[in-house]
């Protein structure tokens, strides 16, 4: 119950500190910043090199991988049919296909499985919905944008993110049978505590709701598909073909019915891919996904 009070507290306080002057415009950039550079690094240290590695890794890894094929062959499909821009196609294809399954699904999991549950989100994200992004997505993003991206930046750009070093780090120690003193393990805890607060803060600062935008009926099929068919799938695929229904596998559903990453509208800004309907998604969504988070749990438990 107190991981879902801190939520919408968090939430609450950065809907109220945009509008606060002592907090500069870039209060949630540097938000963000500390997450990526520390508190997911220290969360990949705090767990990984512990989980136990067999085929049940695979289900939370295939499921960003999953969603974001989805969502590139339906959007690509009706770019075709009904002759969208590439841009608009890129960024349907960019923000409906990638969860947030970090900055809101790390608190949402907690709350609902506990800490532990946190073990699987980060198998989601991290191999999942980070590597997807910086691989499939960044192709993406250069492919339906003007000019292109050549193979060795996208290399860099993979190679060098601080989270995607830390969970390699940890899945060598992991192979190796290494772990870290106790001591260690509780400052990697406590830094990587702060990804919850932090991200809900930021999350909140940069809601923002555009009424009179031409971009609605997009947004609605966007959302319809991250909130509603992407999670459909990952049920069909996992609970009903596999008949699994596992704490797992709930998290893996829930994780699929996030609303849309922010990290992807950062990519769709940076390469002209419609960023205005890109925030309109992240900004719609993230208090839509409340709901529809709700129905998919009902659903799995």
């Amino acid at each position: 119950m107190s991981s879902l009070i801190l939520l919408f507290l968090c939430l609450g306080l950065g809907l109220v500190l945009r509008n606060v002057k002592a907090f500069p415009a870039t209060t949630a950039v540097a938000l963000n910043q500390f997450i990526i550079y520390i508190s997911l690094p220290a969360l990949a240290l705090y767990f990984i090199p512990e989980i136990i590695i067999d085929s049940t890794v695979l289900l939370p890894v295939g499921v960003a991988w999953i969603c974001f094929a989805g969502s590139a062959l339906i959007f690509y499909t009706l770019g075709k049919i009904y002759g969208w821009s590439r841009k608009l196609t890129g960024c349907l294809i960019l923000m409906a296909g990638l969860g947030n399954t970090s900055y809101v699904g790390f608190p949402v999991v907690e709350a609902l499985y506990g800490i532990d549950g946190l073990k699987t989100a980060i198998l989601v994200d991290q191999p999942g919905s980070f590597m997807v992004l910086s691989t499939l997505g960044i192709a993406v993003a250069a492919g339906f944008s003007k000019g292109g991206a050549s193979t060795a930046l996208i290399v860099r750009r993979i190679v060098t993110f601080p989270p995607f070093i830390m969970f390699v780090l940890a899945v060598a120690m992991n192979l190796l049978g290494l772990t870290f003193p106790d001591v260690v393990k509780e400052v990697f805890e406590r830094l990587g505590g702060t990804v919850t607060p932090l991200a809900l803060v930021s999350v909140g600062m940069q809601l923002r709701i555009e009424r009179r935008s031409k971009h609605w009926r997009f947004v609605v099929m966007g959302l319809l598909y991250q909130l509603l068919l992407a999670p459909a799938l990952i049920y069909l695929l996992y609970v009903v073909a596999l008949g699994n229904r596992s704490e797992v596998v709930q998290i893996c559903v829930i994780e699929a019915a996030m609303a849309p990453m922010i990290t992807p509208s950062i990519v769709a800004a940076s390469y002209g891919l419609k960023p205005r309907l890109a925030n309109m998604m992240i900004g719609i969504g993230i208090p839509i996904s409340f709901i529809t988070l709700a129905f998919w749990y009902w659903m799995v438990i």
